[in-house]
């Protein structure tokens, strides 16, 4: 597959759109069918963004990306992914407590959560809440306790976007179909089921509930051919692209032992970044037999569907 300049090509895109809308000034056209590069899950407050973070947002823009999502995990980030969100043109957030956090949570986190939420309405770059969700792989999470505590927090956070009419970002590994049982029981939220890697009658279920499901660097390796097969035969219109930066670096950034920053294993590992959603999208467009152009087309889409909050991005 050649060479794509995804800076070029959206710049012509934005052209014959504006011109179809006869809208007379580019700088400050705004249209909803606008195409778009969008990572729709980005951790970019995380600590290995700490030296060079401007440096990052600065390759995203040039790579082309024009809205990052960046989502919470915590109570004691939330405030940093909102001032984050604002410091930049194209971010956007999301409220939430992670699974891998509810260990460390209390109720009055959710508290916090609620009325931060609430106060952030008016807010055009809160988009969703998130990330939540379930986490059956972690060995520490995996107790009969802790399970439960987590269904509590993921309950809890869904009735919380039902409250607000807010989607959700979900994280759903190894989880899948307890994820959706809560999910049955509040069929009108929908939103994106992040770094999908269930099976096809999982995503057509989490399709049925108005999910998108978020591709990202894990489909770049060609030994992982449940998530391609996925990534090439599930309808375009559910998918999104994702980057989970600084995690799940794509295949072209090495591999666990190779320059990076450490793991949790004691690894160097690579750091994945924002910049890296425009070559993912390329190797959507090839598993899928399009254009990136008409990739990108449908993925922009799909995200302004899932998240209308990005609408005012």
């Amino acid at each position: 597959m050649g060479a794509i300049n995804p800076i070029a090509l959206t710049s012509k895109i934005d052209i014959i759109v504006c011109l179809a809308c006869k809208i007379e000034s580019l700088s400050g056209c705004f249209f909803t069918g606008r195409v778009v590069l969008i990572d729709t899950h980005c951790h970019l407050d995380a600590a290995e963004f700490a030296d060079d973070r401007q440096q990052v947002i600065a390759r995203a823009a040039h790579a082309g990306v024009q809205v990052i999502v960046i989502p919470a995990v915590e109570r004691g980030n939330f405030s940093v992914v909102r001032d984050l969100a604002h410091s930049f043109r194209g971010g956007a957030y999301a409220l939430g407590i992670h699974p891998m956090c509810v260990p460390q949570a209390g109720d009055s986190d959710l508290t916090v959560l609620e009325d931060l939420v609430r106060d952030a309405l008016a807010d055009s770059r809160l988009v969703a809440i998130g990330e939540i969700g379930l986490d059956f792989f972690v060995p520490e999470l995996t107790s009969v306790p802790m399970r439960a505590k987590q269904e509590l927090f993921y309950s809890a956070q869904l009735d919380l976007a039902q409250r607000y009419e807010l989607p959700v970002l979900l994280h759903v590994r190894r989880s899948q179909d307890t994820i959706l049982k809560h999910l049955r029981r509040r069929p009108r939220i929908g939103g994106i089921a992040h770094a999908f890697n269930g099976s096809f009658q999982q995503a057509k279920q989490f399709i049925a509930l108005g999910f998108a499901l978020g591709m990202g660097g894990a489909m770049t390796f060609t030994r992982a051919l449940q998530i391609r097969r996925l990534a090439a035969q599930v309808p375009l219109e559910s998918l999104v692209l994702e980057t989970d930066a600084p995690d799940i670096a794509p295949a072209w950034l090495g591999s666990p032992g190779s320059a990076g920053t450490a793991g949790k294993s004691g690894l160097m590992r690579p750091r994945n970044e924002p910049s890296e959603v425009a070559r993912i999208g390329e190797v959507l467009a090839e598993l899928r037999g399009l254009s990136y152009e008409a990739l990108l087309g449908a993925t922009s889409e799909n995200a302004r569907r899932v998240l209308p909050r990005l609408m005012g991005v």
